[in-house]
């Protein structure tokens, strides 16, 4: 049988000359000529236009292979003026340009220039033009020019053993010389003739052609292939063989396929240039639902090889290829011709090159790799209860937008006293500056951030500083690079590029939820189900991964259609079932692992994850969305600023224990900072759309969130008032929902003001990671947080009651909470549960109080401020503490069984670097007294020193 596989730009130029003219045609690099585009009426997607004001032209200049490749003009959805085409008459639009000079070729560039593409477009880039097949437009340059005629270039012929291959060919400028060669060796030339036609017989092995075609001193070369059927090739393969690579020695691992309805499978990589014989056609296991596998020996320990499967369906359904090249769907690195050129060498040092010639993702393969040595190998995760979680964008963080920017913060997370770092998805996605959510390679770590060991160090530092890392997993969904979208896709444009078809066993046609985003998940199907168990077991025991956030988890139902709001937002039995399981998979391999859903509604479901094995000490937590209430706070609105929610015991989440993460801020949300200075109230002098008048409103808003009883989560930059809308674009302008384009900006790589601009030399900055870091202290340190809680919310002067009455009373049991968000100094009454003496706790010394003779007695609080206070003061170290002082001294440092100080001392106290005491002494200690250090773990101590002079801080190390 013979079946050819176009390339998209092989059909483009036969179909685009009815909607696009270029004059002269053919044409030289040096030469002016006019390109005309006829923008008709008919609107689509990809396909015409409708109506415009003005057409621009993205084109770009290039190879055969790639015609994009020497040079691209053109800036898309920018109105500047760069290949904008003039109206010639109804819908006719034209441009008149020199190919060499409109594209800036060096002389190099233009001799080998062959082929132009483009593309139309309206001004704002939201209406473009292409072929019929939604492909763009490409034409030859040059008044030399070759047509293959049979096989199409860029085609693979599927050939029995034994068959013929007819090749033919013909050129306009004069008679050519021909030269054809197969897998690198002439097998025919032909001289002096102006067409070309030669049939390759008896053909036994798999074939690479070039046809070589010469006139004067200029080639041009055109390429196919050529596919031989390997026939049956059946064999049982063993049992610990598992999907992708199985390294089984530093010379031989194992590559295994899941390609069911697939009739042959070639494995093509470096190892075998490029060029798969027999030898490369895997193996079928139809014990093992029809998986391909081939071993591969005689590898080079430490050498990094790449690869890819050539899969074939010689039956292929309507509209689906019969042959796909992809990278391995379990691949852990992958290389990309699309991003990698892009990636900085700083972030990924000696990234290994993209293999010459071939298209599209890349698997690597590497025996015999280091292990990374773990610093911290048994890391005992904060309680869910403490949890106080920075979510992270690592391209918005810093200057570098790598790894190596938040190893280097350390200390900021930890002098705020967060003690969970949330990255948003760090997964192979498409591009190089994105969100993430459009994740193709799933156990690949994006190479723009940095390398596998990089992560890993920044996993371990975090680790050794007390800090989990939770990974945000977008599961949901994969993107249109995804190894398993192609195997099995619809492509009428043979563009190598489609959606799932209907024999695809991991994703939906349509989206079966009305979120879509990019292809949906089947969660139903088993082989689904095994790559998310791979995903999860690859991040928890390669990196050492303490939790995920699942993201989108309301698309895991097959049982609504697209658009269905009612039925996705439903209860839905069988995404409960599915993501008990993949919980139930994830405490498996680590009992203490974090589960988080964002599942952003569903009553039924949230309390039923929520509870979901509460007896055992796990239960789910859900991300629980709170920005409105607080935002009209912030702004000094009493409407809609009922906050109760935020905790997980209300009316509507009424969960057994603290499984809601509440926040007032993510990645999703506008900014609070922003709102306040565009719609703050006002009144008199005080303004809230001032900046220094909003900013000093956010350390309040630390007190009624992070307070709150149960795990919570800060977005990155909150702490120091960040105000940069989440739509703000690259030129640092703001495209609001409202604008033409709603939310264009919103993916956009933002700005760095916060380290640029030193915003944490700022003092009204610093005084909110100051405040927020005091509270996330006495949030963590402090067991009454872990207790009941009652939420007086609803108007701008909230208040927050926590206690625990099972705590002694010589403890801190009580909690008060006041807040004034009114415009004006507020006297609030306070209802303290008891008379006494009541201290401030954000005063570390403790020594701030006041003695309450009535419970209702108010206190005025200022415009925007707080007060928090507690029956008895705090234990609890704060970074504010921490003072110096010359001539102390500790000896001996490290410490092993004692140490001792040169002092005369009142008190000491021991933390560990989470702040909290672990040892304290009190009397009157004589200089060189010894304070036994024996039963401390290994690790890094804080020391706070009282002596007749005050009192400092020191750290000790204990071996």
């Amino acid at each position: 049988m013979k079946l050819f596989l176009i390339y998209p730009y092989l059909l483009c130029s036969l179909l685009s000359f009815g909607q696009v003219t270029i004059t002269p045609n053919p044409f030289e690099v040096d030469q002016s000529i006019t390109i005309t585009v006829d923008a008709n009426s008919t609107a689509t997607t990809c396909n015409g236009f409708s109506n415009p004001s003005k057409v621009y032209l993205h084109s770009g200049i290039g190879t055969d292979s790639n015609p994009w490749d020497y040079s691209v003009v053109g800036n898309w959805g920018q109105d500047d003026g760069v290949g904008e085409m003039t109206n010639t008459g109804g819908s006719n639009w034209s441009i008149t340009l020199t190919p060499k000079i409109y594209f800036g070729l060096t002389d190099i560039q233009a001799d080998n220039a062959i082929r132009m593409g483009m593309v139309f477009r309206n001004a704002d880039g939201t209406q473009e033009l292409k072929s019929s097949g939604c492909s763009d437009f490409f034409f030859d340059v040059g008044t030399f020019q070759v047509s293959l005629s049979t096989p199409l270039q860029n085609s693979t012929t599927l050939l029995n053993s034994g068959d013929n291959l007819s090749i033919s060919a013909t050129n306009i400028g004069g008679n050519a010389n021909y030269i054809l060669k197969a897998n690198g060796s002439i097998i025919n030339s032909q001289s002096n003739t102006p067409s070309y036609a030669f049939t390759h017989t008896n053909i036994l092995n798999n074939q690479s052609y070039e046809l070589e075609v010469t006139l004067a001193s200029t080639t041009i070369v055109k390429q196919f292939s050529a596919l031989i059927d390997p026939g049956s090739n059946i064999e049982i393969m063993p049992v610990t063989y598992q999907d992708g690579i199985t390294y089984l020695s530093d010379t031989e691992a194992v590559l295994v396929l899941y390609a069911t309805g697939k009739d042959f499978v070639y494995l093509a990589g470096s190892f075998n240039n490029w060029q798969p014989d027999a030898t490369y056609a895997m193996k079928k296991d139809p014990t093992r639902n029809n998986k391909f596998w081939i071993k591969l020996t005689g590898l080079t320990s430490g050498q990094i090889e790449t690869y890819q499967y050539w899969v074939v369906d010689k039956t292929p359904t309507p509209n689906s290829p019969s042959l796909v090249k992809i990278a391995d769907p379990y691949s852990t690195l992958v290389l990309s011709p699309f991003d990698d050129p892009w990636i900085p060498s700083t972030s990924y040092p000696n990234l290994a090159p993209f293999p010459a010639e071939q298209e599209r993702e890349v698997t690597v393969l590497q025996t015999g790799q280091i292990a990374y040595d773990w610093q911290v190998t048994n890391f005992d995760k904060p309680k869910k209860e403490d949890l106080v979680i920075y979510e992270v964008l690592v391209r918005d963080f810093d200057a570098n937008r790598n790894f190596q920017d938040i190893i280097d913060k350390i200390d900021y997370f930890k002098n705020l006293n967060i003690n969970a770092i949330e990255l948003m998805p760090v997964m192979e996605f498409e591009g190089n500056e994105s969100w993430g959510y459009n994740t193709a390679f799933h156990m690949a770590l994006d190479k723009f951030y940095g390398t596998e060991d990089k992560f890993r160090e920044l996993i371990d530092v975090c680790h050794q500083n007390g800090i989990a890392v939770i990974l945000d997993l977008a599961l949901n969904h994969a993107f249109g690079r995804s190894p398993m979208v192609r195997m099995w896709m619809k492509d009428p444009d043979n563009d190598g590029w489609g959606g799932p078809n209907s024999d695809n066993p991991y994703f939906n046609e349509v989206a079966t939820h009305s979120y879509s985003v990019g292809y949906d998940f089947d969660h139903s199907n088993p082989r689904t189900k095994d790559y998310v168990r791979r995903v999860i077991k690859h991040w928890i025991e390669e990196f050492k991964i303490d939790g995920f956030r699942w993201d989108l988890t309301k698309g895991f139902t097959q049982l609504c259609t697209a658009g269905d709001d009612s039925c996705t937002n439903g209860y839905r039995s069988d995404r409960v079932a599915v993501l008990k399981d993949y919980a139930d998979y994830s405490w498996s391999l680590d009992p203490d692992h974090y589960v988080i859903f964002e599942h952003l509604g569903g009553q039924q479901e949230q309390k039923e994850w929520a509870d979901y094995r509460i007896d055992e000490g796990k239960g789910i937590m859900l991300w629980g969305k709170m920005t409105n209430p607080y935002n009209q706070l912030t702004m000094g609105y009493a409407s809609d600023s009922n906050f109760n929610d935020m905790g997980h015991n209300s009316d509507y989440h009424d969960f057994e224990e603290k499984r809601l993460i509440g926040y007032a801020e993510s990645h999703d949300e506008e900014r609070l900072m922003y709102r306040n200075l565009l719609d703050g109230a006002s009144s008199g002098s005080y303004d809230i759309t001032d900046l220094n008048t909003a900013l000093q409103r956010m350390p309040a808003l630390g007190s009624v969130t992070l307070t709150i009883p149960g795990p919570k989560m800060i977005w990155h930059f909150g702490e120091l008032g960040m105000e940069n809308s989440i739509y703000t674009c690259g030129d640092e302008t703001v495209d609001t929902p409202s604008d033409a384009i709603p939310g264009d900006c919103k993916l956009d790589t933002k700005p760095q003001p916060q380290w640029v601009d030193n915003w944490f030399g700022n003092s009204i900055r610093n005084d909110i990671y100051n405040s927020w870091s005091r509270i996330n202290a006495l949030k963590i340190n402090e067991a009454v947080f872990e207790g009941n809680y009652d939420i007086n919310s609803g108007s701008l002067t909230p208040k927050i009651y926590i206690w625990d009455d099972a705590l002694p009373s010589t403890s801190l049991k009580n909690v008060v909470i006041l807040s004034n968000f009114e415009l004006t100094a507020q006297n609030i009454t306070p209802n303290f549960p008891y008379t006494g003496t009541w201290y401030d706790l954000m005063d570390p010394s403790g020594g701030t109080f006041i003695n309450v003779n009535s419970t209702t007695a108010q206190i005025n609080i200022p415009a925007g401020d707080f007060r928090i206070y507690g029956n008895r003061p705090s234990e609890t170290l704060s970074t504010n503490d921490l003072l110096t002082d010359k001539d102390i001294q500790i000896y001996p440092n490290p410490v092993h069984e004692y140490f001792k100080i040169n002092l005369h001392l009142k008190q000491i106290k021991i933390y560990n670097l989470l702040g909290k005491l672990v040892q304290a002494h009190k009397g009157n200690f004589s200089s060189g007294h010894p304070f036994d250090t024996s039963s401390l773990e290994p690790g890094v101590y804080l020391i706070s020193i009282v002596t007749e002079r005050g009192k400092m801080i020191r750290k000790v190390i204990k071996h």
